[in-house]
């Protein structure tokens, strides 16, 4: 089938990787852009009017959990690619906590065939085990999975507490092209934790999780990539000291990467008041100053992208008691209007800075097409509205799982239509 001709209309084109914001026009053909200037022709197009609206490279989730294959009665890859379409995403790395792990070749052909034929059209982009079974003993065939299409290399949910693994996988991912994604935490610092330590979890009666848990291992990862020259992400940084440790180290020149969330650049443990266990989440929501710094990780480079860390579950898995609650939110579609309303919004950043972190930042991070609207570049786009309201209704999720504590609460800004390959895969907002 012959793809759409489109023309997006009057829009303020925002591309940070060729530095353009203005009205313009943006002209989609053969699902690449064409065209980006004043005037341009509409014949034989259709036209979608974007005059007072945003038009951007789609963004692209560096982290979430699409549950698919084992676990879909929490998310599969129709519904996961279909919440990310609705969040404005035009490519999604999930991670390999699944069930089968995705620690092999035929693993990760599932789940790239599966979301080539029975997805909305979002990119998904594989990210293997770094570990067999995520056990943290065995290194993962990692070359295969290369082959096969993973993207980079994690044992997310388990962080690899054996620093010699740790050290053999980064060269490995390094000679096949790619890098660890890691989730730095101390498990025997965490012990029975649930929440942030400090004054909230010493009211509500709760075992608190010091931030020690989180650095330590930030600590551990830089100095080892330090030592092997190698490169390494950080997934889901959640404290200032976290974020010192990054900004030192690029400092002293390790290929060192991190992210944040719009959870915790969004939310503090005060949330967790009344125990709401929608606020269940690993790492914890972190203190004020915590949320404070990571804003300014981002404002300042030390952070490199925002990502979801998209983590559904099913409704009986939530509303139970905080202390068993499983942790995680359910990101794609609260993604943008909290990232806007606390960064831009607040003063914090532009709008292109936010979609530079959201977009042209993790696919150049990753190595992966997207993130321009370059003539001849893939047409992924996203349409939005910066200054529309939002209310957060988690019972309208796209997502199986509508675990999120921004539930009622109400965001600027609104993703109004996703494209990816030049066609509309989401148009809710227009």
């Amino acid at each position: 089938m012959k793809d759409e001709r489109i023309l997006i209309r009057g829009g303020h084109v925002i591309d940070p990787a060729s530095d353009v914001s203005a009205v313009l026009d943006v002209l989609i053909e053969d699902g690449k852009i064409a065209a980006v200037g004043e005037g341009l022709s509409a014949e034989g197009a259709r036209v979608i009017n974007a005059a007072g609206r945003v038009v951007a490279p789609g963004f692209i989730d560096m982290h979430c959990h699409l549950r698919d294959p084992g676990l879909e009665y929490k998310e599969d890859i129709i519904s996961g690619t279909r919440a990310a379409a609705r969040g404005g995403f035009t490519g999604v790395c999930c991670m390999p906590n699944t069930k089968p792990v995705n620690d092999s070749a035929a693993v990760t052909r599932y789940i790239i065939e599966k979301a080539e034929t029975k997805g909305s059209g979002v990119h998904v982009y594989p990210v293997g085990a770094v570990s067999k079974g995520l056990e943290g003993v065995e290194m993962a065939e990692i070359g295969r999975m290369r082959a096969a299409g993973i993207v980079a290399i994690s044992d997310d949910g388990r962080p690899v507490t054996n620093s010699n693994l740790m050290r053999l996988a980064m060269q490995y991912a390094d000679h096949f092209g790619i890098f660890i994604m890691s989730h730095s935490e101390d498990r025997n610092l965490v012990g029975d934790g649930v929440m942030n330590e400090g004054y909230m979890s010493t009211k509500l009666g709760l075992p608190g999780i010091t931030r020690a848990a989180e650095e330590v291992m930030v600590a551990r990862d830089i100095l080892v990539a330090e030592a092997e020259g190698k490169r390494i992400h950080l997934c889901h940084l959640s404290t200032r000291g976290g974020v010192q440790l990054v900004r030192e180290a690029k400092a002293r020149g390790v290929r060192v990467t991190a992210e944040t969330t719009p959870h915790y650049i969004g939310a503090t443990d005060a949330w967790v008041e009344g125990y709401d266990s929608r606020c269940r989440v690993n790492p914890p929501l972190r203190e004020e100053e915590d949320r404070l710094a990571c804003i300014q990780g981002l404002v300042d480079g030390t952070l490199d992208a925002i990502a979801t860390d998209h983590a559904p579950h099913h409704e009986d898995e939530k509303r139970v008691e905080f202390h068993i609650a499983a942790s995680g939110i359910s990101g794609f579609e609260t993604a943008f209007c909290v990232s806007y309303t606390e960064l831009v919004k607040k003063g914090y950043m532009t709008l292109e800075r936010l979609i530079a972190l959201m977009s042209t930042q993790p696919a150049k991070l990753l190595g992966v097409s997207g993130g321009s609207l370059a003539v001849g570049a893939p047409a992924d786009v996203v349409i939005l509205d910066p200054e529309k309201e939002v209310t957060v209704d988690a019972s309208a999720f796209k997502s199986k799982g509508h675990n999120t504590p921004f539930d009622g609460r109400t965001y600027t800004g609104a993703v109004c239509a996703t494209l990816v390959g030049g066609r509309v895969i989401d148009e809710e907002g227009l």
